[in-house]
């Protein structure tokens, strides 16, 4: 760890503190092995910071982490977010069990925030979202997509009916869905959110 830190120019003191630690915090894991493993999630963060696998940092063989990246754009739950394009501001790791229970693939699926209270009481704003790219055709029953209606994105409650797709809000006072072609970009498959 201290070549990774050295080779860009960061302190063990400051990567500390970034993880919201004591600025001794890792200069005793590396000199004293205390604590003798680092917690899981600071060691999923510095994975991330350095690009590197987490088992250069002490993780078991593996069980390699299944990191989904974090796209910058809003999911709207409101009247629509409009979208320059998708640029992935970082990344966020789950359990490979989590990951297969989702039947999600590397590579095709990303994480989103919710933006507006269209999708509430379910989805509220600031809410990260996981969206499987590959689950894009709706059915009968519906269930909670990512979409783009000319080039506002959103969040909304889309199935499949006799004239094509329905694309709802949950919330009965949010504005109409505005008209337009609608592109399903991908099905939300997990909430990552803190109690509330």
């Amino acid at each position: 760890m201290t070549a990774l830190a050295a080779a860009r120019g960061d302190s063990l003191a400051a990567l500390s503190a970034m993880l919201g630690r004591n600025a001794a915090y890792l200069q005793q894991f590396v000199a004293r092995g205390s604590p003798r493993r680092l917690a899981d999630d600071d060691r999923r963060r510095l994975a991330d910071y350095f690009g590197v696998d987490e088992v250069e940092l002490g993780a078991a063989p593996g069980r390699r982490p299944f990191t989904l990246p974090r796209l910058d754009i809003a999911a709207s739950a409101g009247p629509g977010a409009f979208v320059d394009g998708e640029i992935a501001i970082g990344a966020a790791a789950i359990d490979p069990a989590l990951a297969t229970r989702l039947g999600l693939r590397e590579g095709q699926a990303a994480i989103v925030r919710v933006r507006g209270d269209s999708m509430e009481p379910g989805l509220v704003d600031g809410d990260l979202i996981v969206v499987d790219r590959v689950r894009r055709t709706p059915d009968a029953r519906g269930g909670v997509y990512v979409v783009r209606i000319d080039d506002a994105v959103m969040v909304k409650r889309v199935s499949r009916g006799r004239a094509g797709l329905r694309v709802v809000s949950d919330n009965p006072t949010a504005p109409p869905v505005p008209d337009g072609p609608v592109e399903v970009i991908g099905r939300v498959v997990w909430l990552m959110r803190e109690p509330r």
